[in-house]
Order: structure tokens, then sequence, then C-alpha cells
């Protein structure tokens, strides 16, 4: 659950102006296939990358870059046993032997000096 400290942060951000978002971004993938959902960043120090998956918003993966430290987390129970990579350069998220309990929305949120969106809904074909 998100602390109150952490809302009015994002409430101030986003009434500011330094709040972006992107437009959501369809990908298909084959099940049984991996994808990679890029982010187009690089991490700076001081980023946190959080990556959510829709529409319980679990969190799956993190990244907080901290002067020459990286703490990742990337989930590896429940329907993401074994099937996430997260690339700790730039933050992409990659999903490997995809199956249909994968597909819906995933949202990967950067905050340093302003909060970033990106939305990709990945959807899957025969």
């Amino acid at each position: 659950m998100i602390s109150d400290t952490v809302f009015i942060y994002l409430c101030v951000l986003f009434t500011s102006g330094v709040f972006e978002t992107h437009g959501v971004k369809t990908v298909s993938v084959m099940e049984g296939d991996s994808v990679t959902l890029n982010t187009d960043v690089e991490v700076q120090t001081e980023d946190h990358i959080l990556w959510t998956f829709e529409p319980q918003s679990i969190q799956i993966a993190e990244i907080i870059k901290r002067d020459q430290l990286h703490f990742v987390f990337v989930s590896n129970d429940g329907i993401f046993r074994d099937k996430l990579h997260m690339d700790n350069q730039t933050g992409s998220l990659t999903i490997r032997n995809i199956r249909s309990e994968h597909s819906g929305l995933y949202q990967m949120q950067i905050s340093s000096s302003k909060v970033l969106l990106k939305r990709f809904n990945v959807t899957l074909y025969d």
C-alpha cells in the first residue's frame, strides 16, 4: 500500500507540472515467447523505478539507485515465478515464456526530479 508521504509527494509533483505520462503502448506477443517492455531511459543516480501489473496493482519489479548502489527487486512468486528479468541499466522488463495470465496492463514509474509514467498493454495471439 502506498504511504501517505509518498501519496502527498506524488500529488505535489502532479500539480507542479513535473509529472509526465505517455500513452499506453500495445505490445502483442505469441504465447510461450519472451517480450521486453523497453523504458527508453538510462537509470540515473537517485532514480526509483517501479513496475506494477494491473488490475491488482501488483508490484513486480523495482530498482532504487543511490550513489554507487543498485537495489533491485524482481517478483519471483505467483504467476511471475521464474518469468521476469529487469535490466539494471535501463529498467526495461522482460517477461519470459509468457502465458495468458501475463496479458494485461503493465506500468513503469520512474521517480527522480520528476515522475515519468509509461504504460504497456500486453496481449497474446495464437
